[in-house]
């Protein structure tokens, strides 16, 4: 009994040891080509051209689609109830805030002292208060500008993530809070649509990946996967001084649009992100005091407190 017992437990250390090699977010920033940045800009500012006015030229049916899917999900999520919650908890309505990766500036209205940033250049005409054309990673303003800020669905479409987190720990003060709801943990199938496309779509191994999917998102498959790429990563955890930000990193699809994020360029984890921040002295607001644990269930969103060190 006692070998049989050992021997179970060999094989499923074995077993975790290999789902944690397949999930383990091996990927961290790089720096992008002026090529890359420039398609992620025309394609973002080419989806937005379809909520113009009624005199300008009629969009594509993609872009109508994309905006159609991203509306759906901003509802579905209940993101304005969501945010505005933020708001009032931290008392927010007249403190300057930014929004970042604003889009059509729905959420502008929440509060007094608006700033919404955005890589498109088309969504400007959406704006009766401050919008501001730039790149998450590369924010146009000074060092601790706001009181707070708030990201929704835009870091899994950010290419260098780590890098975006650093300017938003530089464009708040010290004492500020940040909302971060981006789409977390995006499979590498969203790209070419897999769920929602029929068989017929597809080649031999396309139907193989498209029969896998459901199986694949079990729970029990989605917690052993993830747990186990956050158990190899709290090692790092555990070292003293700032970690470095891993994800897997996504090929987005520009061309078409077949579901919520197949335009996404990154897949990021609660629990890394998380850690990233605390490892810089911050405090999760939204961790309920569990915040150490690869087993945490954290909600949607992640809201922290940033704690800037004396230089």
């Amino acid at each position: 009994m006692k070998r049989k017992l050992i021997t179970i437990s060999v094989i499923l250390t074995g077993l975790f040891a290999v789902i944690a090699a397949f999930s383990f977010p091996y990927d961290v920033d790089a720096p992008l080509s002026a090529q890359e940045m420039e398609k992620a800009r025309q394609y973002y500012a080419s989806a937005y051209q379809s909520s113009a006015a009624a005199s300008e030229k009629a969009s594509s049916e993609a872009e109508t689609k994309y905006l159609q899917v991203a509306a759906e999900a901003d509802q579905n999520s209940h993101i304005t109830e969501q945010v505005q919650d933020f708001v009032q908890r931290f008392h927010l309505q007249q403190r300057p805030v930014l929004d970042i990766g604003s889009g059509r500036g729905y959420l502008q209205d929440l509060v007094e002292n608006y700033t919404g940033l955005d890589i498109s250049p088309t969504v400007a005409r959406f704006y009766h208060k401050k919008f501001v054309l730039g790149s998450a990673t590369a924010m146009p303003f000074a060092d601790n500008s706001f009181d707070a800020a708030w990201s929704i669905f835009v870091f899994e479409h950010v290419p260098n993530p780590e890098q975006a987190l650093r300017e938003c720990r530089r464009v708040l003060r010290d004492g500020a809070v940040l909302l971060l709801l981006p789409a977390w943990n995006v499979p590498n199938w969203a790209a070419d649509g897999y769920p929602v496309r029929p068989y017929s779509d597809f080649n031999v191994a396309g139907k193989l990946i498209k029969a896998s999917i459901p199986v694949r998102t079990l729970l029990p498959v989605r917690a052993a996967s993830r747990v186990s790429a956050r158990a190899a990563r709290a090692a790092a955890f555990a070292l003293p001084g700032p970690t470095s930000l891993h994800y897997r990193r996504l090929k987005p699809n520009y061309k078409d649009y077949w579901m919520p994020d197949s335009d996404a360029v990154n897949s990021l984890d609660r629990y890394e992100v998380m850690t990233w921040f605390r490892s810089r002295g911050d405090d999760c607001l939204s961790c309920d005091g569990i915040s150490g644990s690869v087993f945490m269930s954290l909600p949607p969103y992640l809201i922290v407190r940033i704690h800037k060190r004396p230089m």
